[in-house]
């Protein structure tokens, strides 16, 4: 299935039905009168989260959806039908924005959230409706109301627990498809990733999903190469794994390289907590290594993790930190929640 983030599409609620205008007329009925029904209320448009989908590729070849118009009222007080609903299922992680692509209008995280987008028009009122005492044959009914129509922007967010990032060839790829089932493609020339992807990790008795996106360049927040696009699928991340090619010269323009996109890109996700890895160690010398594992501790001031996504050497040591990091954020959280509705407490 190809990989799809990103669609714009034309949505428009149904029409109202209108009422109907009659008159009872049978022959031994002795007071006859008005008995035209109530026209059936349009369709509404309804975003719905589900299971089982990753991708907006549906989106690509239908843009257009528009919900049911509510059938017209009858005579015999018959009220007419609603409209059938528009209804666009979308993949976890599925955020809604206005046509200019900037105001938000749902964020959809959870398997069965719905959204009522755009509702149908009210059905218009048939002139059994308007009957009184000084009004007792009406000859009028109300049209239905019109729809709601808009277009809409639908981006999606992966939702993972870590997140791979990179400068082209850093190794992203191998990785993945080294600690779980994922089969990107790897090759020995940039941009071998053209869209992100997603792989779950098992290590001892616990599982997180990873996710790769395609490698950052210098200006890539800016617009530079096609990294930019996805920084998006590793906001949600709890934990970024920060691959550097161990095998390149400068190793301190690479991991800054990739902490400036970061920043620039969203302030939050430069703030995230990062596990730095030097990656492809088994291809560098003893001496240079140590140099080099120096050198990015000075730089990002914590641990450095020395791996090989081709051996193997140091992968579950990487894991380990994943979870780790992942449980000591949710502790955090769990405590900042339990200060908040602690009555009396104060910070």
């Amino acid at each position: 299935m190809k990989f799809l983030d990103q669609a714009k599409v034309y949505v428009r609620s149904g029409d109202g039905g209108g009422g109907a205008v009659s008159f009872l007329r049978e022959k031994f009925v002795e007071f006859g009168g008005p008995n035209g029904g109530n026209g059936g209320r349009g369709g509404d448009v309804v975003i719905e989260c589900v299971d089982g989908l990753n991708t907006l590729i549906d989106y690509r070849y239908q843009q257009h959806f528009k919900a049911k118009t509510g059938t017209h009222g009858m005579g015999k007080d018959r009220a007419g039908a609603h409209g059938e609903d528009a209804v666009l299922r979308v993949p976890v992680g599925t955020q809604i924005f206005e046509d200019d692509n900037e105001t938000l209008i749902a964020d959809m995280t959870e398997v069965g959230q719905r959204l009522v987008m755009l509702s149908g028009g009210n059905g218009g009122f048939g002139n059994a409706h308007f009957k009184t005492s000084s009004n007792q044959a009406p000859r009028h009914a109300n049209p239905g109301l019109p729809g709601v129509e808009k277009w809409v922007w639908l981006r999606l967010k992966l939702i993972a627990d870590a997140g791979l990032v990179g400068l082209p060839n850093a190794g992203k790829s191998t990785f993945l498809a080294a600690v779980s089932a994922a089969k990107p493609k790897i090759a020995d020339y940039p941009f071998t990733t053209l869209h992100p992807n997603l792989g779950v990790v098992s290590i001892g008795e616990r599982d997180f999903v990873l996710a790769d996106i395609p490698g950052l360049i210098e200006g890539a927040s800016e617009g530079a190469g096609i990294g930019d696009r996805f920084l998006g699928h590793i906001e949600r991340c709890g934990v970024l794994i920060h691959l550097i090619d161990g095998t390149q010269d400068d190793i301190e323009h690479a991991y800054k390289t990739i902490r400036t996109e970061l920043s620039t890109y969203n302030v939050q996700l430069g703030e995230k907590p990062e596990l730095v890895v030097l990656n492809k160690v088994d291809a560098i010398a003893p001496e240079e290594l140590a140099a080099k594992v120096k050198l990015l501790k000075k730089l990002s001031r914590q641990n450095v993790l020395q791996v090989s996504g081709v051996t193997g050497k140091g992968v579950d040591q990487v894991l380990y930190g994943v979870i780790e990091t992942l449980d000591a954020t949710k502790a955090a959280k769990a405590e900042a929640l339990r200060r908040q509705t602690t009555p009396g407490w104060a910070p």
